[in-house]
């Protein structure tokens, strides 16, 4: 089963291939998606990376919770399930 993260604080010039490059570090990454701007189409600063494995996931976590990133500090932690509104 895979598990999907949240990742906050990403650095604004950052690429979506960056980005899973980096998370890479931890496991297979099954996907990496920055969250953009829907008008601008810049990057909001934070986005979601989804692993394969559970154990990665949690590796993930370990690895870059709090841990600085191109000079910004991240917040990852398990997505939670999008709301229906």
């Amino acid at each position: 089963m895979s598990k999907r993260l949240y990742v906050g604080g990403l650095p604004y010039s950052v690429t979506e291939d960056d980005f899973k490059d980096h998370f890479s570090q931890a496991g297979e990454v099954a996907s990496a998606i920055i969250i953009k701007d829907k008008i601008s189409g810049r990057s909001k600063g934070f986005g979601f990376v989804e692993y394969s494995a559970d154990e990665d996931a949690q590796k993930a976590i370990e690895m870059f919770h709090e841990k600085e990133f191109e000079g910004r500090n991240l917040t990852v932690n398990e997505a939670r399930p999008m709301r229906e509104e």
